[in-house]
């Protein structure tokens, strides 16, 4: 009966004497008979621990058996060697995950500041140089950065960056603050933009961070506006410019100054997040922060994207007002929004008045990317100085020459080639673009490329014939043989150029024009493959398919542009 009540309370599987019995009478030879207990034993419950702990602790509150220091001695033989800490010490370290190894370090700390103490460490005499060999690399490095400041064209950044990792690390403390700012300079201001600038620029500020040096704000500045230049047009891109402009603001309070809200001005703007434009702007109302040249122009560009050619009208004469010095820049920036409003008119009338301002026949000074920075940093000292002497503004501004340069004839060709293909305006505007003797861009090339594949084409009755096309890639192949300074054949200009032959002409002319780009363009080895894959595409009539599926053809796209969709 006390079998079956037993059986009945824990089920099957707790314990059954039959079986047992037999398993004994099996595996044991003659097994002595088990007499009956006189009295009830008590039943043994089994503890399980959930942690070793809960072990140990259990275990200390057990009376510990007798054993002779012999016994104890001899069962330690079993196993060799002498622990080293006792069971809750090694307890203890496991459960330290920063001691056991398997916590997250701490990220280094980012440290704005202007000090000077800051600014200035290390100075050259903090330097330790402990061989020739560091002697030589930093030599190279030193001698690199200055060689591209004088000449800016004469040494990459990729080569600089390369002498710079071959520095043993920490690599920013090899050599002295003075040239610290240099490198960041240099590499902060590379002529095109592209993702290898922005990614070389963000490694160098690791570097500095993990050296346990400080960071400038206008080295912050410009990290901030390598990242929005590659926001695109997804907000989540957006949202890792906004965490720099965060961090910067836990480091330096409210001292967040006025280019950091332009940077971020412009790339809401730019995204099509107007709310957040605005946002923006309102802080900088709310903190009293004066706008500058770059905030003016920004916002010429922001009323431009909103197509409300009024409000370009109102920043440009506030622009005007405050004082600040009117360039190229930003009347260029004046006629891309009348041109996006569908103003034309007023974008034509804004360039004439700019070719009146031209010295007739006199060729125009040239500019380049490191000119123009000079240039703006004159145009911001010379407003500072106008609120205090407004004649030296007056006299600054008269002296401005108002010309056209390779960004305004930029936008007059795309819009009139791509948009309207005006194949006569074109013309005149490349005409008048040779009488400024302003040298031929790549760009202009590309505008004309679109214009054939938009608006050329057998059997149609058009001024962008397969004559002219080849006029234009002739002229593209003597620009490239004479090395025009800057003029680069690179993916785009080969992909629109096999685009608008294939849509003129015959699959073997697009065949013979991939071959003559080949011997001149200047793209990267691992970009090469993708153009032979869409060369194969072009000539079996499959690029662009993919957009099909959803009835928006990039022709489509071109001329909903061209009657104003």
């Amino acid at each position: 009966a006390q079998a079956g009540s037993n059986k009945t309370e824990h089920g099957n599987s707790f314990f059954c004497s039959r079986t047992s019995q037999w398993l004994g009478s099996t595996f044991l030879p003659n097994p002595e008979p088990r007499q009956a207990l006189s009295i009830a034993r008590k039943r043994h419950v089994r503890q399980a621990y959930s942690t070793a702990a809960a072990a140990v602790s259990s275990d200390s509150r057990r009376p510990v058996p007798h054993l002779s220091l012999e016994d104890r001695q001899k069962l330690r033989s079993y196993v060799d060697g002498e622990p080293e800490g006792t069971v809750r010490e090694h307890l203890d370290f496991y459960r330290d995950t920063y001691r056991s190894g398997y916590a997250i370090p701490d990220s280094p700390t980012i440290k704005i500041s202007n000090a000077k103490l800051d600014v200035d460490y290390p100075s050259q005499d903090q330097i330790y140089t402990p061989n020739e060999e560091l002697k030589t690399l930093n030599s190279r490095l030193c001698g690199a950065i200055g060689f591209r400041v004088r000449h800016p064209h004469r040494i990459s950044l990729g080569t600089i960056f390369d002498h710079y990792m071959k520095l043993p690390e920490p690599r920013m403390l090899n050599f002295s603050a003075r040239w610290r700012d240099k490198l960041l300079l240099v590499m902060a201001r590379p002529p095109k933009r592209d993702v290898s600038a922005m990614l070389r620029y963000f490694e160098l500020m690791a570097d500095v961070t993990k050296a346990g040096l400080t960071i400038r704000p206008s080295q912050w500045n410009f990290a901030l506006s390598l990242a929005t230049k590659h926001a695109g047009k997804r907000v989540d891109h957006f949202d890792s410019a906004m965490g720099l402009w965060k961090r910067m603001e836990r480091e330096l309070g409210e001292n967040t100054n006025e280019v950091t809200f332009n940077i971020l001005f412009d790339a809401a703007s730019k995204i099509g997040n107007f709310t957040l434009a605005e946002l923006i702007f309102g802080e900088m109302e709310k903190r009293g922060i004066q706008f500058n040249r770059f905030h003016h122009v920004s916002l010429i560009y922001y009323f431009g994207l909103r197509l409300d050619s009024d409000g370009i009208r109102a920043a440009y004469k506030e622009m005007v007002e405050s004082g600040e010095v009117i360039d190229t820049v930003a009347l260029n920036c004046v006629i891309s929004g009348f041109l996006r409003c569908g103003e034309v008119e007023a974008a034509e009338q804004t360039y004439r008045r700019m070719m009146d301002n031209t010295p007739a026949g006199r060729k125009l000074p040239e500019k380049d990317y490191r000119v123009e920075k000079v240039l703006t940093q004159a145009f911001l000292m010379f407003a500072k100085l106008g609120k205090d002497h407004p004649e030296m503004v007056k006299s600054s501004q008269t002296n401005m020459w108002l010309s056209p340069d390779i960004r305004t004839y930029r936008l007059m060709v795309e819009h009139f080639a791509i948009s309207v293909g005006d194949l006569r305006k074109v013309a005149r505007y490349l005409d008048e673009m040779e009488y400024l003797r302003i040298p031929v861009h790549p760009t202009i090339f590309l505008a004309l490329f679109k214009g054939f594949y938009v608006h050329g084409g057998p059997g149609r009755d058009t001024a962008w014939t397969v004559q002219r096309l080849n006029g234009v890639l002739s002229a593209l192949y003597n620009a490239r043989d004479c090395r025009v300074r800057g003029f680069r054949i690179d993916s785009w200009l080969v992909i629109w150029a096999l685009r608008a032959v294939r849509k003129c002409s015959t699959d073997g002319d697009v065949q013979n024009t991939f071959d003559n780009l080949k011997r001149r363009w200047d793209i990267a080895p691992q970009r090469r493959d993708f153009l032979h894959d869409l060369l194969t595409n072009i000539l079996d009539g499959s690029d662009l398919k993919s957009r099909k599926k959803n009835r928006d053809t990039l022709h489509q796209v071109y001329q909903n542009k061209a009657i104003g969709i």
